[in-house]
């Protein structure tokens, strides 16, 4: 396989580790197939005219999907593109003007009950097959596509003003006449654009020129790979050395690239002038700038080289998918059983009559006649009650700015079982805050940090006078000792670190390049933009840049306290003292941090006194090692990280000249040495690290969403699992996993460690498997060893488990374990997020909620339902889903129920009357019964609900039922069919035993029991009763009883005002009703529901 393709999930045999290959996969690669389609061999067709078929389809084909065939490109700096590449546009529609109406056709045909509607309605053009008129069968059908479209297309349009409002953001674009204005889908490859500080950027770019001085400058990912540490990027060293920016277009240069990837991890590409100076750059990931990360210092000039489905982003990112709901589903495979109850009546009522003359147009017509068990208005009154329930969704009060963009899927918000979400800008707020120091004999919190402001600026005092005669003389030894000790891990904090302090009022690129003529980069720009000046000035507001958002914690820390970073390079750092003094330091040696080595170190020298010291920082199970032996780190850090804090442990060393001049001699031949060079780095620095002195531990605090740990308590209970996936580091996904109470204080966290190979993984699981209540934390590359080997061993532990964390999680890992969990369990899955990197895992759930982030709003637009806080997700899933859920099943078992009573009343009339295929009642009664008669009443049951709002959220346990599936299932199906036959024998054998003369009087009294049975049992269904109910059931039997005024040739208006009438009906519709209402209150007093026994 090639490096450049990236490798997903693979599934494997469970029984000999083989791959096993689905239709997509190719023993040949994309270039070989290719070739071996274009050879020779295949071009000697005898006949032109299919390869001209062929080449007009391929051409149309990738005019209206557009060419995947990715490759490397040359991009010209400073020059137009010659090459066609796709528009850098952001597309989340499903449909354009050409696919709509297949699309949505297809959708709705591919459902069984549409597809049968459909055939019985084109039936009605067979003269001899015709039971009435054409309207009763096309009206409805019409109808209900017509809704389904009207539907489709306003939520595709509303994705496409979402989609242009994303598109017409404006960004500054470098051109011979200087700066222009071009929207986001105006923007091509070999464009120059300059990005200002906290804008997002566009396309995938190669970095030329920033406003700092050695072409660095910081950006955040998090929208990107999940991550909240910043990243550094540096510019291309050809163009960051010229004077101005317009020279770009002076020089003959090219930027290679290769063909667009996956991996947001790496890049190759060249630099190459081809003018005097023949300079040659190697290009990697450092020199990119990838889309819809976010510039965070400075001004950057960058070249586009990857626009619209060529960029990182979007190849990471899914298509959308039309989404199919559990309970249409569920209904679909209910009409097949129906279907197959009209083929046996229709088949036994054949029999009886006798397979004579044209039988099958007989048998045909049976099947029309009895075709009501299957109602076409299941769907309309569904589509409408989805979107009433989108409706209340966003009219919700306790939900501010919540917006249902898919109103399809509604009833899945009450089915969920399990949650997939983000932890970056979803469970936290990405904002760091030291709320601990702990000095082994005293510990300092966010309500005594004063305190140590006061011991911080004792220490830095300028000498004073001596101390009184009345101070005690052991008193003050002790007091110096703690100012001292507490002076010097303050410094620690504020020299250990890879900050560096910006100031906001510097002159960014486009103020110095702004005007037409262009402009050139600020020679000074560097030390203006570090160097405050003397005096007031020098307190002017200052920006930290870090790679990690906990040093800029530290550091911003250390500010309160009155130590001021001021100024920091490659070379030198500066603090501030509490009395206005400068320490100035030279960096001698930085030690960054790893992922192996959990720590960081650096080693500094100060200019005034020549002391050296070397200053370190990193995890406890790594400092526990080179620190002093101390009896309360191991204790202390486990109170910590019990409170939810990140833990740090700092330490010291002095070193003499010579300690330090012959580490730096070993150092630097490891450095040189050509084998085994990290080894030999690695064992020289930890030469120096022994006996250390500890210094402190500091508790920092990832600020979280408000309310989370109340939200994910209340899932819990609700019977949801919560998987957390993020692409941050296994430490402090942990630390927000407990914090966040997403793992709960009772339970322990399984750290599942690093493995390479098939045994490791075996053994890793059965270690795992001997676990109790534990939750998993995993990274995403152990993951997929695991899969690989073992995935449904793997599943099965995983989906036992309370909750799991998977960390350093690709943003297509994501979406590969949703679709392993709907696959391995079934259950439906709802995932959330805020950023793009969420994109892909959000429409792979069957649920997608977007978050709207602090970063964009591609999540919120790309997902099914948008929030603003993951504090409503409680709300959405418990209240809107259970009443969705609860409503749709009353609502179409309701439907089901009422054409199953009339095909029974019909199939009883047939027997009766030898067999006849006729209708029983003609075109404006049926017509009616499924509309103004009864359907108000049915329809209003989407006003129901079973408990109020705050019980739900109250008793979360409630939830739990509703993911079992009961409230629509075989059973309660079954159960209605035979309410249905039962009530329908009664109103058509009591209308035909009590009728006198005349058949008319048949229809009168069977019809009208039909429809105050109805609104009985609409009654009957009803849990809690709205103004709304009551006007519906009084509207639709106000307009029965005007109809049978009106309609003369259908109804005998004297027999209808007599008593005769009157009491027959009455007798007929108790006989039906009666019986019911005893046993729903039998029911309801010995063995009520659950959610009553709350209310």
């Amino acid at each position: 396989m090639d490096d450049d393709d990236s490798v997903p999930l693979t599934r494997f045999s469970p029984c000999d580790g083989t791959p096993e290959m689905d239709e997509t996969d190719h023993l040949l690669s994309a270039d070989r197939r290719r070739a071996r389609r274009d050879s020779p061999a295949l071009a000697g067709c005898c006949c032109c005219l299919p390869r001209c078929l062929a080449s007009c389809f391929q051409w149309l084909f990738s005019a209206c999907i557009g060419d995947r065939d990715y490759r490397a490109r040359l991009v010209r700096v400073g020059r137009p593109c010659t090459e066609k590449f796709p528009p850098n546009t952001i597309k989340n529609q499903k449909y354009n003007i050409i696919t709509f109406i297949p699309k949505v056709l297809y959708e709705q045909f591919k459902m069984f009950l549409n597809l049968f509607f459909l055939v019985m309605a084109l039936s009605q053009f067979v003269p001899e097959l015709r039971v009435g008129y054409i309207y009763t069968y096309w009206g409805p059908l019409g109808f209900v596509i017509a809704v389904t479209m009207i539907r489709e297309a306003v939520d595709d349009y509303r994705r496409y003003r979402r989609d242009k409002e994303m598109n017409s953001t404006k960004y500054s674009k470098l051109t011979n006449q200087g700066h222009v204005k071009v929207s986001s889908s105006r923007i091509h490859v070999g464009d120059m654009l300059l990005i200002e500080k906290n804008q997002r950027v566009p396309a995938d770019m190669v970095l030329l020129r920033t406003t700092e001085r050695s072409g660095a400058c910081f950006i955040r990912t998090d929208q990107l790979d999940g991550e909240t540490d910043w990243k550094l990027r540096l510019a291309v060293s050809s163009t960051q050395k010229l004077a101005r920016s317009t020279h770009l277009f002076g020089i003959d240069a090219e930027v290679y690239a290769e063909k667009p990837q996956k991996d947001i991890h790496n890049f190759i590409g060249t630099f190459t002038r081809h003018d005097a100076s023949n300079d040659s750059d190697s290009l990697s990931v450092e020199n990119t700038l990838w889309a819809n990360t976010v510039l965070a210092s400075g001004t950057a000039l960058g070249l586009v080289v990857y626009t619209g489905r060529e960029t990182r982003s979007v190849m990471n990112n899914s298509a959308p998918r039309s989404k199919v709901g559990l309970l249409d589903t569920e209904i679909n495979n209910l009409t097949k059983i129906l279907f197959g109850v009209v083929l046996a009546l229709s088949v036994v009522m054949m029999c009886l009559k006798g397979w004579q003359g044209p039988w099958y147009r007989y048998l045909f017509r049976f099947v029309l006649l009895f075709s009501y068990i299957i109602p076409l208005s299941l769907r309309v009154n569904l589509d409408m009650g989805k979107i009433f329930y989108s409706w209340t969704i966003q009219r919700d009060a306790e939900m501010p700015e919540a917006v249902v963009r898919s109103t399809t899927i509604p009833e899945e918000l009450g089915r969920i079982v399990y949650l997939l979400t983000d932890k970056t800008g979803t469970l936290t707020q990405n904002e760091m805050a030291l709320k601990k120091i702990h000095m082994g004999t005293v510990s300092y919190g966010v309500d005594t940090f004063d305190e140590v402001k006061a011991l911080v600026e004792q220490h830095f005092a300028p000498p004073a006078e001596p101390p009184t005669a009345g101070r005690p003389p052991g008193g003050g030894r002790t007091r110096r000792t703690m100012v001292a000790r507490v002076a010097e891990a303050v410094r620690a904090l504020a020299l250990c670190h890879n900050v560096t302090p910006t100031y906001e009022d510097a002159s960014p690129l486009s103020s110095s390049e702004g005007s037409s003529t262009g402009g050139s980069l600020s020679p000074d720009l560097e030390s203006g933009r570090e160097q405050p000046p003397a005096g007031g000035a020098a307190r002017r507001p200052v920006v930290y840049q870090a790679s990690s958002p906990d040093e800029v914690a530290l550091v911003t820390w250390t500010e309160e306290v009155n130590l001021t970073l001021v100024h920091r390079d490659l070379s030198s750092m500066r603090l501030r003292t509490p009395a206005g003094h400068t320490l100035d330091y030279e960096i001698l040696l930085v030690f960054p941090f790893t992922s192996e080595t959990k720590r960081m170190g650096i080693i500094v020298r100060e200019t005034s006194s020549g002391e050296i010291r070397l200053y370190m920082k990193g995890a406890d199970t790594v400092m526990a090692s080179i620190v002093l032996y101390s009896d309360w780190l191991e204790e202390e850090c486990d109170n910590l990280a019990r409170e939810g804090l990140r833990t740090l442990v700092v330490a010291s060393k002095r070193l003499t000249p010579e300690q330090y001049a012959e580490f730096e001699q070993r150092y630097t031949a490891a450095k040189l040495s050509v084998t085994d060079r990290a080894a030999k780095v690695s064992a020289v620095v930890e030469s120096l690290e022994r006996e250390m002195e500890l210094l402190c531990l500091t508790g920092v605090e990832d600020r979280l969403q408000d309310h989370v740990r109340p939200t994910l308590e209340l899932l819990r209970n609700a019977g949801i699992k919560t998987w957390m996936l993020t692409g941050d580091k296994l430490e402090t996904a942990s630390c927000i996993a407990q914090s966040s109470r997403l793992v709960s204080r009772a339970q322990n966290l399984h750290l599942f460690p690093a493995i390479t190979s098939r045994a490791e993984a075996h053994q890793e699981l059965n270690a795992f498997r001997r676990k109790n209540d534990s939750a998993l934390v995993i990274k995403g590359d152990a993951m997929e060893i695991c899969l690989r080997y073992y995935e449904l061993e793997f599943m099965e532990l995983a989906c036992a488990c309370p909750a799991v964390v998977v960390c350093r999680c690709s943003p297509t890992q994501k979406a590969a374990v949703v679709q392993l969990i709907q696959r391995h369990t079934g259950k439906r899955t709802a995932a959330i997020g805020d950023g793009g990197n969420d994109v892909s895992m959000i429409q792979a759930a069957d649920c997608g909620i977007g978050i709207v982030g602090k970063e964009g709003r591609q999540a919120s637009l790309a997902a099914d339902f948008s929030i603003i806080k993951f504090c409503h997700l409680a709300r959405l899933l418990l209240v809107h889903g259970r009443y969705s859920y609860h409503r749709s099943a009353s609502l179409s078992q309701f439907v089901i129920h009422r054409g199953l009573i009339i095909s029974t009343m019909q199939a009883v009339f047939s027997s009766v009357f030898y067999f006849a295929s006729i209708a029983l009642y003609q075109g404006v009664l049926m017509i009616g019964y499924a509309t103004v008669y009864t359907n108000f009443p049915v329809f209003s049951l989407v006003l129901d609900r079973d408990v109020p709002a705050k019980i739900a959220l109250t008793y979360p346990e409630l939830y739990k039922e509703l993911t079992k599936g009961r409230s629509l299932s075989y059973k309660t199906f079954f159960m209605w069919v035979a309410i249905s036959i039962y009530q329908g024998g009664i109103l058509m054998y009591g209308a035909i035993w009590l009728f006198e003369d005349e058949f008319i009087h048949i229809v009168s009294i069977s019809f009208s029991a039909l429809i105050v049975t109805e609104l009985l049992m609409v009654a009957l269904t009803i849990r809690t009763w709205h103004y709304l109910m009551v006007a519906a059931e009084v509207f639709s039997f106000g307009t029965y009883i005007l109809s049978m005024i009106i309609f003369r040739d259908v109804f005998d208006r004297e027999f209808i005002q007599s008593v005769d009438f009157l009491w027959k009906v009455l007798a007929i519709t108790l006989v039906s009703c009666l019986p019911l209402y005893v046993l729903k209150f039998l029911t309801r007093r010995f063995s009520p529901p659950s959610y009553t026994k709350l209310t």
